[in-house]
C-alpha cells in the first residue's frame, strides 16, 4: 500500500530546540507518512535520527549575535548558501511530490528565510488542484516584540490566509492558545488545531536515582551564564544536599567556555563535565535534581520525568517565550523559577536548588501526546478542508 509523503521544513538558528522538537514530531508522523525532513541549521554529530525519517541537510545557516545570517559551512558564502538551499527545496518538492508540506514556525517567525520559503510556497501554489496541503507547525508560545508587533501579526496573517491550509499548534489549549500571543486585526481564515505538547515517550521506571544535579542549556550556544553559575555553587550544593553536579555543555557551547568547564571539573571531585548525551530526557529522569533553561523541549523532558527542577529562562534580546512558559509551569508547581537577571546572585540560586531538592514537584496534567495526534490531524486535513471549501 502506497503511503502519503510529507515534506517537513525546519530551521533552527540559535539553539537546538526547534530541531529536537521537529525530530520528535517527525518520528510520530512516520506512523502515517513517509517523512522527509529538510534541516536548515547545523546538525551536530551524533544527533539521533528516527529510523524511518529521511533527513536532507541544507547548507547550514544561522544567526550571529546581531541577528544577521551567517553560513556555518565554509564552502558557502551566505549568498551561495541561500541560492543552493532554494534549489534544494524546490528539487525536494518536485522529487517527493508530498501530500503535505509542513513548515515549522513560518510565517510567525523565520522572516529572514523568505528567500527560500516564498519560492517554495509559490511552487506549491503553481501545482494547482493537485498541490499538497501547506501546514504551519507552531510551538506553544510566541515571542512578543517590544515594537512592531501589530505590523508583524498583520504580515503573518496575510501570508497564512494566502498560502496555508492549517496550523497545528503543539500545545494544550488549557495551557496556551494562539490568541494569547497572536492578535492581528485581519481575521485568520486558517483553522488552528491543538495537538498537545510534543514530548518524549514516557520514560522507563527509574530503578536508581543518581545523587546529582544535572545542568543543561540545550545546544549550549547561549548557555555560558547558566554553566558558570552552576559551577560557582556546585561545592556548596554538595555540602548542603550531598548532590554532585553534572554539566551537559551542549555541542554549541563556545570552545573556550568548554575548556574552562573541563578544567573546573578536573579540579573538583563533585563536578563532571560532558559535551553531550544521547538522551537528555533519560538523564534528567534518573537525576535527583535538574537546572536548565526553559526551552520547549527541556520543559517537556521535565514534565515527563517528574524530576525536581530549577529553571532559568533565557531572556536576552527581548526573548520572553521561555519566561512566560516557565512562569506558568512554576504557578502550577511543576518547577521553581529563577530569572536570568538573578544568576549573579549565587545565594539565591543555591537556595532555589536546595529547596527544590527537598520537595517533590506537583503533578501537572497536560496533554503530552502531540507527536501522535499531529499525525492524525495532518492525515485528515485534506478532507476537512475540502468539506469547508
Amino acid at each position: 500500500m502506497t503511503r502519503d509523503r510529507l515534506l517537513f521544513y525546519c530551521q533552527h538558528s540559535l539553539g537546538l530546540g526547534h530541531l529536537a522538537r521537529s525530530l520528535r514530531l517527525a518520528d510520530g508522523l512516520t506512523e502515517r507518512f513517509d517523512v522527509r525532513l529538510l534541516n536548515g541549521g547545523r546538525f551536530p554529530a551524533g544527533t539521533t535520527v528516527p529510523a524511518r525519517v529521511d533527513v536532507l541537510n541544507l547548507p547550514p545557516l544561522g544567526h550571529d549575535a546581531d541577528g544577521m545570517l551567517v553560513s556555518h559551512d565554509p564552502a558557502y558564502t551566505v549568498e551561495q548558501a541561500c541560492a543552493r538551499r532554494t534549489e534544494l527545496l524546490l528539487a525536494a518538492l518536485d522529487e517527493t511530490r508530498p501530500a503535505v508540506v509542513l513548515i515549522e514556525m513560518y510565517p510567525f517567525g523565520r522572516r529572514k528565510f523568505e528567500f527560500e520559503l516564498v519560492p517554495l510556497l509559490d511552487a506549491v501554489a503553481a501545482l494547482g488542484a493537485d498541490r499538497p496541503r501547506v501546514v504551519c507547525s507552531l510551538r506553544d508560545i510566541l515571542v512578543q516584540r517590544a515594537t512592531g508587533q501589530r505590523k508583524h501579526d498583520e504580515r503573518a496573517v496575510a501570508r497564512l490566509n494566502a498560502s496555508f491550509d492549517a496550523i497545528v499548534m503543539h500545545a494544550d489549549p488549557a495551557f496556551a492558545t494562539l490568541e494569547e500571543s497572536f492578535r492581528p486585526a485581519t481575521p485568520l481564515r486558517v483553522p488552528v488545531h491543538y495537538t498537545g505538547f510534543v514530548a518524549p515517550p514516557a520514560p522507563a521506571p527509574v530503578t536508581e536515582v543518581l545523587p546529582r544535579l544535572v545542568v543543561s542549556s540545550g545546544g549550549g550556544m547561549v548557555g555560558e551564564p547558566l554553566v558558570r553559575a552552576a559551577v560557582e555553587v556546585h561545592r556548596d550544593l554538595f555540602i548542603r544536599t550531598g548532590l554532585c553536579t553534572t554539566v551537559v555543555a551542549g555541542p554549541f557551547l563556545p570552545d573556550p567556555v568548554w575548556a574552562w568547564l573541563r578544567d573546573q571539573a578536573a579540579r573538583s571531585p563533585v563536578l563532571e563535565a560532558v559535551r553531550r548525551v544521547d538522551d537528555l530526557a533519560a538523564e534528567i529522569a534518573r537525576s535527583a535534581l535538574s537546572l536548565s533553561q526553559g526551552g520547549y523541549n527541556t520543559t517537556m523532558d521535565l514534565l515527563r520525568a517528574g524530576t525536581p527542577a530549577v529553571v532559568v529562562p533565557f531572556a536576552d534580546g527581548g526573548e520572553n517565550e521561555q519566561t512566560v512558559r516557565t512562569a506558568r509551569l512554576a504557578r502550577l508547581g511543576a518547577l521553581r523559577m529563577v530569572p536570568a537577571t538573578a544568576l549573579g546572585d549565587r545565594e539565591r540560586l543555591l537556595a532555589a536548588l536546595v529547596a527544590a531538592a527537598a520537595a517533590e514537584p506537583a503533578p501537572v496534567r497536560l496533554d503530552l501526546s502531540g507527536a501522535e495526534r499531529t499525525a492524525r490531524i495532518l492525515a485528515d486535513v485534506p478532507t476537512a478542508l475540502e468539506a469547508v471549501r
